[in-house]
């Protein structure tokens, strides 16, 4: 199972935008996934609604791929959250990600993903090479909010390609 998170909380964000794309290219290859939003998830409390996104989102997954866009040369606290409110972190072991980082400025989120798999890495989840920066995210979609440059879908492509085949 593949599981593409939305790694921030913010509403109509440019990140929820290029995770339904990889959804849209996995699909293209007659692979399915689902896309988690962290939009109205409450990280903070592991209560029942929580205890359900582990069993049915986590759990099941052996593939997950984290869009992140970046917060103060990092990553969102929600995503940190999602990690440290789980039961423990033996439902994230040996599992696969790949990682993609989102940002208005130039470095596509570049020290966020190192971040990010440094904690991937301590959870036992193995990091495909492959971490694709997009820089000047806000440039990238037409009026309407379709992400239309060639040089980043050829490059999505790719990417997912090559996780594909080591995913295996």
């Amino acid at each position: 199972m593949y599981t593409i998170i939305s790694g921030t909380n913010r509403t109509g964000s440019h990140t929820l935008k290029i995770a339904y794309k990889y959804q849209e290219i996995l699909r293209e290859k007659g692979i399915e996934s689902t896309v988690f939003s962290l939009e109205n998830v409450d990280v903070l409390n592991r209560d029942a609604t929580f205890e359900k996104i582990e069993n049915e989102m986590i759990l099941p997954t052996d593939n997950f791929i984290f869009i992140s866009p970046e917060y103060n040369g990092s990553f969102p606290g929600v995503l940190k959250m999602l990690f440290d409110t789980s039961k423990n972190h033996k439902i994230w072991w040996d599992k696969k990600a790949l990682l993609t980082g989102v940002s208005s400025g130039r470095a596509g989120n570049l020290r966020g993903m190192d971040h990010l798999t440094n904690i991937l890495n301590f959870m036992r989840i193995t990091v495909h090479p492959n971490k694709l920066p997009i820089s000047s995210i806000d440039k990238l979609f037409d009026a309407d909010g379709k992400l239309e440059d060639e040089n980043t879908l050829k490059a999505i492509r790719n990417q997912i390609n090559e996780f594909i085949d080591w995913a295996k």
